[in-house]
């Protein structure tokens, strides 16, 4: 079920309940049963996104499994937020694929690549310790977007290759525009046993979610997959008739017991740098986007904290880099089903967690059933959702400087690699704003806001200068310094420059003082021209002289 969704589904619902729930042992006597249930739900999700995820990072398949355990069964007590679902993420693959290639390929490129994400983990701890929980603002909304569409094409080139059943020997070491370019051969030359569950896999992927009976909305499309794809691959054989790396192989489950991190990588020191920062920086971005999400539609009106959050997602990168595991988030799609399924506390994380843990130990020889082609299906389903056209054509909607963040993010990231694309869209979008306020570079990151206690428990905040993602850490931090229950006002009216990922900021903020009763207004920008159709499109305010709409 859609983020959107749930969110319009429990907002039309009158609270069962107003008294919060228990957090720690208490929690779990109030609320086991549903959590427990909600667990399992989720785990019927994460368990194949898990695999699909592992294997298109070139990870050993079992170690995205131990990476979602480790997101239950540890995380899960410490995080600051209670209903998000701590796994594997798609968004990350790319980065985690590109981090074995280029510390040398094959058992090797996998070590050293651990060795990066347990630093990584570290560095996220100390995000979390100086407070840094707020520090996803820093990149503008269209660099975000442009990111993950740039992921989703990258998966989507990998992984339609392994759908139509072919080795995936003969496309090692191509990039991205290479593997776009070999469709046509690929297609020429599927594998039609391999091709046949992956053609099916994708019409369930992309149909069942059309399917409006409510009943069918108890069964996870993924799980759907696996219980057409699996009796498939058996009836055809594929143990006997087809090349081994068309199914998934789990190994040895016990030697997930051992470190396998090497920290030899430190030697390509601007490698190992480079996949440090992008673990920390990127991971730590999605995670709090999503905690975000998932506190906007908690039925119980919670608020995370996202600095805790961070500290323990860091924790859990730690350990489940030094054992063979992906890095972590709090993953967007399986937060949202657990939410839709009922989750109270974060015993529901840890249920999924435990879930896959019984399954794994107990379910191998099922596991290994799973044909690559179904989990490949899964993920052109992620790919699609990152790089809607919708997504495009919605740049371009809320301004076309925006658009011209969101394309130049894109094809840098596919041209070179991620941590070039996204810094390239931050440096665009400085560049514009530079622009836009008239060469102003001081304005965009000075503090360009004064606080004025009113009556009646309402505070006035007067912007002026530049309002922009540079400088918006100073105006979150007057927000959330203001006590408990305070109505606000924001006045833009000394304001020359207001970017599109402050005005984002504000509606969320605005959406989040309705949800408490609470009053949040916004006086100034009916004077400024919006630089786009959308309600958030940046805005400038007009020179003298200058009339609206001319």
């Amino acid at each position: 079920m859609e983020y959107a969704k749930v969110k319009a589904d429990l907002n039309g619902k009158a609270r069962a309940e107003t008294s919060l729930p228990a957090d720690g042992w208490a929690g779990f006597k109030q609320y086991w049963q549903s959590d427990a249930l909600s667990g399992m739900m989720v785990f019927l999700l994460a368990m194949p996104l898990s695999l699909g995820i592992a294997k298109a990072s070139d990870f050993p398949a079992i170690y995205g499994i131990l990476t979602a355990i480790i997101g239950g069964l540890v995380v899960s007590f410490f995080a600051g937020s209670k209903l998000t679902i701590k796994g594997p993420a798609a968004g990350l693959i790319v980065i985690c694929a590109e981090a074995v290639a280029e510390f040398g390929g094959g058992t090797i490129g996998w070590q050293l690549a651990l060795g990066a994400i347990v630093v990584a983990g570290a560095v996220q701890i100390l995000f979390g310790l100086m407070k840094l929980g707020r520090f996803s603002s820093f990149v503008p909304n269209s660099a975000i977007h442009g990111m993950l569409a740039a992921i989703g094409i990258i998966i989507f080139s990998k992984q339609v290759h392994t759908l139509l059943g072919i080795d995936p020997s003969t496309l090692k070491g191509k990039g991205t525009w290479a593997l776009l370019g070999a469709i046509p051969n690929s297609l020429a030359t599927l594998d039609h046993k391999a091709a046949l569950i992956g053609f099916i896999s994708l019409a369930i992927i992309f149909g069942w979610p059309l399917v409006k009976a409510s009943w069918a909305k108890m069964v996870p499309a993924p799980l759907l997959v696996l219980l057409v794809a699996v009796p498939l691959e058996i009836q055809m054989d594929f143990r006997h008739t087809e090349p081994a790396f068309t199914l998934i192989h789990l190994g040895n489950v016990a030697d997930v017991a051992h470190i396998h991190a090497s920290f030899e990588g430190i030697a390509q020191l601007g490698t190992f740098i480079k996949f440090v920062v992008l673990f920390a920086l990127i991971g730590s971005i999605e995670s709090l986007l999503t905690v975000k999400a998932i506190d906007n539609i908690d039925p119980f009106g919670r608020k995370s904290d996202y600095n805790r959050d961070l500290l323990a997602v860091g924790v859990g990168n730690m350990l489940s880099g030094l054992f063979g595991g992906l890095p972590m988030i709090s993953e967007v799609a399986r937060s949202t089903a657990n939410v839709a399924n009922g989750a109270k506390t974060r015993w529901a994380n840890f249920f999924h967690g435990a879930w896959l843990l019984v399954f794994v130990v107990f379910a191998q020889p099922f596991i290994e059933m799973i044909p690559n082609a179904a989990l490949a299906a899964m993920l052109m389903l992620v790919a699609w959702k990152l790089a809607n056209p919708k997504e495009f054509k919605h740049a371009f909607h809320v301004g076309m400087e925006q658009g011209a963040v969101f394309l130049a993010t894109v094809l840098i990231t596919l041209s070179t690699d991620l941590l070039v694309g996204v810094l390239s869209g931050i440096a665009l979008e400085i560049c514009i704003n530079i622009v836009r306020a008239k060469g102003a570079i001081g304005h965009q990151f000075s503090k360009g806001v004064a606080v004025e206690e009113r009556s009646n428990g309402e505070f006035y905040l007067k912007l002026t200068g530049s309002a922009t993602f540079t400088n918006y850490q100073h105006i979150e931090k007057e927000i959330l310094a203001l006590p408990a229950g305070s109505n606000m006002t924001i006045d833009f009216t000394g304001v020359h420059l207001a970017d599109h990922t402050i005005l984002r900021s504000l509606s969320a903020l605005e959406s989040a003082f309705a949800k408490e009763g609470r009053s949040f207004l916004v006086v100034g920008l009916e004077e400024m021209k919006a630089m786009g159709a959308d309600k958030s499109s940046a805005r400038i305010r007009p020179r003298p002289g200058f009339k609206m709409g001319v």
